[in-house]
């Protein structure tokens, strides 16, 4: 008993209580010790096993005392079944030992191969921590590996696709601190590399896609050229049914399909431009990219925008513009296909800098040329190319006004070079009938022209009633309608017929009609050259409608408002005065010739003894001249001129034979002269009444006939003839006889005719007893009678 507290401390000292209280609940509650036995061997504290086994035991040899001395009889008995349970433990003991002893021997050789096979764990899961170390480091160096690849063979976008995955993916999960240092040091240098490259290859582009530039705006414009030609067709073979329309002829509708043709697709590469946008959109600095490209293509822009003053612009102005076309469908591409590489505000920034830029080199090269034609060319040009830029959606309007307000110049440079041509063709002109000897002559100079009478193809050779200025100058007046119609047309106006009926009258009226005026007035012109000219300028101002119709046709104006009243060029007006100009030109000419020959009237003896019996020497100059003048004038003037002509130059002589009575230089004349005066006259009159007749005259009855013209000399004649000259007294008899006569004239005239009362009758003799009584009466006039006749004039 007093020793069972200290081995209780003793047991826990060392550590062994808590053995104890399991030993103790374990016995308690009956249960198999073998559980605590095993462990005790394992944990190699068999002595602390049996140490607590004592202890129980003494503990419970305590318990036996107290028992025992409560129960003694029954004590003594427990005694003897202790005792044979302390042999049987002793037994138990021998036994444990001896198992033991041969566990020892048996688990030493184990804890041998126990501790050989955890050794060999923990070599598989160094082994198998290596070995996925080594999966990753080699799917990083595979990863690397085939970036480098794609480096060396410029794939620069799988490149960064790949080097994006080992920053997301494998760089924080690589095992290896040393490779992960030296792949975080190499991704931005790759991506550098990468940078400098696609800018490189990017740069290249840039030269690449200036240098053909041209190309493009070329092809571009040339497109542009076609479709304007196939409308041009189209308006072509309306015109020509419109015009079959109008002879009746039913048109016939045919659909060229070899004109249908779609706008070819203008063919070059972006494709560097858009790799380099996504790699540097990879890259993250597009914004970057997007200002680089912006900033490079205005500089090009500069570069393409500088004109050349080594060359003349006649011959540069068709690759500047095609450079500039070429350059803004490349940025209309970009910005329709590239998303947010270009924006609409940087393309019409960059529009209007080059739109402000042509306008002043337009300006300035208009300025400086004096060549219509060459306007014209650059003219053309420029429309095609704001004809190809609008249709990419860039606004031309601008540059479309700088060419309408050069049109006055070049119309004025136009107007001057018509001017040179007409006058070269007027120049060169014999104003002799055309002589057309072949068909095709007759087709290009009649027919084309409308100039034909008749749609009958007419015999060979054909005489023309026009020279052959009149064909020269329709085909530059054609000409100029056809320049007009081009520099007009594609322009900011759509309706310009206005504006080009405007500029034909200018061109008929300042040009074709000054140049014939002037050499109306200033030429030494004979008179089948001045019938020429009357007669030209007549079919000129027929060509008048036709030159009208054919601008109607060419800008494409319905020809129902053309005919129109008033509609017409003024021209044709300003061509019926100057070809009456043409005629009193003409009528100079005549009566400067006819005065020649009718100064051969001083000859005429004028107080001859006898009355001639035929007509004078004069007269018969002045009837051959004058049936040279009908004959010529029958063949080249129309019969209204003709008539003209006609009576102007009978008119003339018998205003020069008046003249003539008048004139100072005759101091007087008696019967006889009259006599051959009166034969002069029924001569001249004999061929006024044929060639009116002959030529066709009559059939017009027309007021005033050839012989009509002649009326006042003969009046005179017949007055200075007759019988009964107290008749020129009676206003009723003056009226239908002498109503051509002046009083005054014919008193200045009977002034002349004084002769002696026996002057008449030695005139019996030749027979003309029924003449001499007027010269008898107006001898007996006394003065009172003529002063009479003077206040009558008056």
């Amino acid at each position: 008993m007093m020793h069972a507290p200290s081995n209780k401390r003793t047991a826990a000292e060392n550590g062994d209580g808590g053995i104890d209280v399991v030993l103790m609940r374990s016995l308690g509650n009956g249960e198999d010790l073998g559980p605590i036995v095993r462990y005790a061997f394992e944990c190699g504290k068999p002595e602390a096993l049996l140490h607590q086994l004592r202890n129980v035991v003494k503990k419970k040899e305590v318990e036996i005392e107290e028992l025992c001395k409560l129960h003694y009889d029954e004590f003594i008995l427990a005694v003897d079944e202790l005792r044979g349970v302390l042999v049987d433990a002793y037994d138990l003991k021998s036994s444990l030992s001896s198992e033991n002893l041969r566990l020892q021997e048996v688990a030493s050789a184990l804890l041998l191969k126990l501790d050989a096979l955890l050794e060999l764990y923990l070599i598989k899961k160094n082994v198998t921590e290596a070995i996925q170390t080594l999966k990753v480091c080699v799917q990083v160096s595979k990863l690397c590996l085939a970036c480098n690849m794609h480096v060396a063979n410029n794939r620069f976008y799988p490149a960064l696709k790949i080097l994006d995955l080992i920053e997301k993916d494998y760089l924080q999960n690589t095992p290896l601190k040393a490779l992960r240092k030296v792949i975080d040091k190499q991704i931005p240098a790759i991506k550098l590399h990468i940078e400098k490259q696609v800018c490189s290859e990017f740069n290249d582009w840039l030269l690449h896609i200036r240098s053909i530039a041209k190309e493009i705006g070329q092809l571009a414009i040339g497109q542009a050229a076609s479709a304007r030609q196939g409308d041009e067709e189209k308006r072509a073979h309306q015109r020509e049914a419109e015009e079959q329309s109008r002879s009746g002829v039913n048109p016939v509708y045919a659909l060229d399909s070899e004109h249908i043709d779609e706008d070819t697709v203008l063919e070059f590469d972006l494709a560097p431009l858009y790799r380099s946008h996504h790699i540097h959109t990879c890259l993250g600095i597009q914004e970057k990219f997007c200002e680089y490209y912006y900033n490079n293509r205005l500089m090009q822009l500069n570069l393409d925008l500088q004109i050349s003053s080594a060359q003349p612009f006649l011959e540069s102005h068709q690759p500047f513009f095609a450079q500039i076309a070429g350059f803004f469908i490349v940025e209309d591409r970009v910005l329709r296909t590239s998303k947010g590489l270009l924006s609409e505000s940087q393309v019409e920034s960059l529009w209007d800098s080059a739109m402000s830029k042509m306008k002043s080199v337009v300006e300035d090269q208009f300025s400086h040329t004096n060549t219509a034609n060459h306007l014209l060319l650059i003219k053309d040009f420029v429309t095609l190319f704001g004809a190809t830029l609008s249709r990419h959606g860039f606004q031309v309007t601008p540059l479309l006004e700088v060419l309408d307000n050069s049109r006055d110049k070049y119309h004025e440079l136009l107007l001057s070079e018509c001017r040179k041509q007409i006058g070269d063709i007027l120049t060169s002109d014999t104003f002799e009938q055309m002589v057309i000897k072949k068909e095709y002559e007759y087709n290009m100079n009649v027919v084309s022209f409308h100039l034909q009478s008749s749609d009958t193809v007419p015999a060979f050779p054909f005489i023309a009633p026009f020279s052959s200025s009149v064909p020269d100058a329709c085909r530059v007046v054609r000409s100029f309608i056809e320049d007009s119609v081009s520099y007009l047309s594609y322009g900011g106006h759509i309706n310009f017929h206005d504006v080009l009926k405007k500029y034909l009258d200018k061109l008929m009226i300042d040009v074709l009609n000054e140049a014939l005026l002037s050499m109306i007035h200033t030429g030494n012109l004979g008179v089948s050259q001045a019938m020429q000219i009357a007669a030209n300028i007549a079919v000129l101002e027929r060509t008048c409608d036709l030159f009208l119709w054919q601008a109607a046709q060419l800008c494409s104006v319905p020809l129902h408002l053309v005919e129109r009243p008033h509609a017409g060029l003024t021209a044709k007006a300003v061509f019926k005065a100057s070809q009456n100009a043409a005629y009193n030109a003409l009528l100079n000419v005549v009566d400067s010739k006819l005065d020649e020959y009718l100064a051969l009237m001083s000859s005429i003896n004028w107080t001859a003894d006898e009355a001639p019996e035929h007509a004078n020497d004069y007269i018969h100059e002045i009837v051959i001249y004058l049936d040279l003048l009908i004959s010529t004038a029958q063949q080249i003037l129309p019969l209204d001129a003709l008539y003209k002509v006609g009576v102007g130059a009978l008119h003339h002589i018998s205003d020069s034979i008046v003249a003539t009575f008048l004139s100072e230089s005759l101091k007087r004349f008696n019967l006889n002269a009259i006599i051959g005066i009166d034969n002069d006259l029924k001569m001249l009159e004999a061929f006024a009444d044929e060639r009116f007749q002959s030529t066709g005259l009559s059939d017009f009855k027309r007021d005033c006939s050839f012989r009509d013209c002649l009326v006042e000399s003969r009046q005179l004649v017949n007055l200075l003839l007759s019988n009964q000259p107290d008749d020129f007294m009676d206003p009723v008899i003056r009226e239908k006889a002498y109503g051509a006569l002046d009083y005054k004239k014919v008193a200045t005239i009977c002034e002349k005719l004084k002769d002696s009362p026996d002057r008449p009758r030695r005139s019996t003799e030749n027979k003309k007893m029924s003449s001499c009584s007027f010269v008898y009466v107006i001898w007996k006039w006394d003065q009172e009678t003529i002063c009479l006749l003077q206040q009558a004039s008056t």
